[in-house]
């Protein structure tokens, strides 16, 4: 897969998405190790059917810890919260589907998410984070570890401000295992308001193949 991102960048591919129909575990999993956020989505002709679509961003949305902003207004939040990892993987997946939908989080993507999540991966493995208030879940969200390197894919809160300590307390949680920066896929307003930076493919993708060679501390 490294070769096809490196084709992808040598060509100066200008678009976000390939295209793909094989939604085997492994294939993905390959994909998720060099660097892909894999999405899905239905065939607007045929809503059965399914395609993959494996996305490099041509901005990708990248905090490197050193630059992590924690708004005074949000700071006296953070006691209040504790950061579980792995603790409700599925609740967490079957809430950000809820939330959002599943025009990107299709059926047979998410079936290989959870067969990955499952399995003894070699390259790339599904998490959760969530946070907990009285231990209640109250906010989380799922990705991709590859190496050191974390990959958000998609979150959700049910109570105000519990999204912002997860991220802020998730990308804590990262720095002191090791982590060389928290991979945020697409570049938005929210994420640029915690200090990410909006990088190219060909900064990122020599940051990402250096972070996963290396495992997570613990």
């Amino acid at each position: 897969m490294d070769r096809l991102v490196d084709e992808l960048m040598d060509r100066d591919y200008a678009r976000d998405f390939c295209l793909a129909l094989d939604f085997d575990p492994f294939f993905i999993e390959r994909l998720m190790s060099a660097g892909f956020l894999v999405m899905s989505t239905r065939f607007a002709d045929d809503p059965s059917k399914y395609l993959l679509l494996p996305k490099l961003h041509t901005i990708r949305s990248v905090l490197f810890f050193s630059d992590l902003h924690i708004k005074k207004s949000i700071k006296r939040f953070l006691s209040r919260y504790e950061l579980r990892v792995d603790a409700d993987f599925d609740r967490i997946v079957d809430r950000c589907v809820a939330v959002h939908g599943d025009d990107w989080l299709t059926g047979p993507l998410l079936n290989a998410v959870r067969f990955l999540r499952n399995a003894k991966t070699v390259f790339a493995r599904p998490v959760s984070f969530g946070v907990y208030r009285d231990g209640e879940l109250k906010a989380g969200e799922f990705g991709v570890l590859a190496g050191r390197v974390y990959t958000s894919y998609s979150g959700y809160y049910d109570e105000g401000n519990a999204g912002s300590v997860q991220m802020i307390l998730m990308a804590r949680y990262l720095e002191e295992r090791g982590a060389p920066f928290l991979d945020l896929g697409m570049p938005l307003p929210y994420k640029d308001d915690l200090g990410a930076a909006n990088i190219p493919p060909r900064r990122f993708v020599p940051l990402f193949r250096e972070g996963r060679e290396k495992t997570l501390l613990t």
